[in-house]
């Protein structure tokens, strides 16, 4: 972390801490029903979230060895370590070490980073796919009253519409990624030339990812096992938002209920900050149980909680020990990814 991020994580937290400070003072937080209710919580349903989401990291191996086949065949659980390193090191460290997984990959395979780099934006574009698919889905075929139905209609309409819009572009640029690439960067750079320049860039390395789907059955594989990975981690947040008993609202949560929490989380996470993140994604995952499903503030703390360790800190203990056998440090990778995807920056762009 430099010096920047310091202060700005510390600015961050004063704030936090005064907002905390003032909800306390304006809305008391009893604390010990905070405590009764992850007491009474079905540690069951919560073991069996955990499952699904160590089952994700899997089908993640999968997919990536997928995506890297017609580069170099590897094994289909090889990369399985450098996807929970990888993601223990953003737990830990920010969405700064978001490079980390590319590069423990290329160093692992021996591929260009380059081209790690290009299946993982690939990847990520299946990620936001399935997500917005199945969210868009599950809500436009609810059979039960959701709170702010017209907002969320429109939200998982726009959510099916960006998906197929996003289905389109990659078709274009897989057939056509060089014209599209100088289309925006004419169309940019009207406006800046380093913005065009940027996008074309970013379009081209898309491109070169995308080289990696050769077949219609390379699309199927990939989406079926992106589609499989968010149903599992949907599944996750279900399990445990219903082990919290004590409360009605969240024992009885329904799975359309389930995807707005889902997407709330997901939005909060999108801004991670190290450690000074998790608080602050509590916070607003517990806020969207409130005012959208009357959750009392200490079960949906509680559960909130429970969510953030569930689904993002609890690959973390994994991925200690892995880096220790692999003598990977988890700093040391993170500048190293870091520093070498800006050399890639200042380079030449993929053709």
């Amino acid at each position: 972390m430099n010096k920047k991020q310091l202060i700005l994580g510390l600015v961050a937290l004063a704030a936090l801490v005064a907002l905390l400070a003032y909800a306390q003072h304006k809305y008391p937080f009893n604390w010990h029903t905070f405590v009764d209710q992850l007491r009474l919580a079905n540690w069951s349903k919560i073991g069996i979230a955990t499952g699904c989401i160590y089952l994700g990291y899997v089908f993640r191996s999968v997919r990536w060895a997928l995506l890297v086949r017609h580069n170099k065949k590897v094994p289909p659980f090889a990369l399985l370590g450098t996807q929970v390193i990888g993601f223990t090191a953003v737990a830990l460290i920010g969405r700064v070490a978001d490079p980390v997984r590319p590069y423990l990959v290329s160093k692992k395979t021996g591929l260009p980073l380059s081209s790690q780099i290009a299946v993982y934006i690939v990847e990520r574009m299946f990620d936001l796919g399935a997500m917005a698919l199945i969210f868009s889905v599950v809500l436009l075929t609810a059979h039960e009253v959701l709170p702010h139905p017209e907002l969320l209609l429109r939200v998982a309409k726009g959510g099916l519409l960006a998906t197929v819009a996003l289905a389109a572009f990659t078709v274009c640029v897989r057939l056509a990624g060089g014209a599209v690439a100088s289309f925006m960067e004419k169309s940019l750079g009207i406006f800046s030339s380093k913005l065009g320049r940027s996008a074309g860039n970013k379009i081209r390395t898309f491109r070169a990812g995308l080289d990696t789907l050769r077949s219609f059955s390379d699309f199927g594989a990939a989406t079926s096992l992106s589609l499989a990975m968010w149903i599992v981690i949907t599944l996750a947040y279900l399990e445990t938002t219903q082990a919290f008993v004590a409360s009605a609202q969240l024992a009885n949560m329904t799975l359309p209920k389930c995807m707005v929490l889902m997407a709330s989380s997901m939005v909060a996470s999108g801004f991670q900050l190290p450690v000074l993140g998790w608080f602050t994604q509590i916070g607003l995952v517990a806020a969207a149980m409130s005012s959208f499903f009357s959750v009392a503030p200490e079960p949906a703390t509680a559960c909130s909680a429970t969510l953030l360790l569930v689904t993002f800190l609890s690959i973390v203990p994994v991925g200690l020990i892995w880096a220790q056998f692999e003598h990977v440090s988890l700093r040391k990778v993170t500048v190293e990814s870091e520093h070498a995807g800006e050399e890639l920056v200042a380079g030449e762009p993929l053709d």
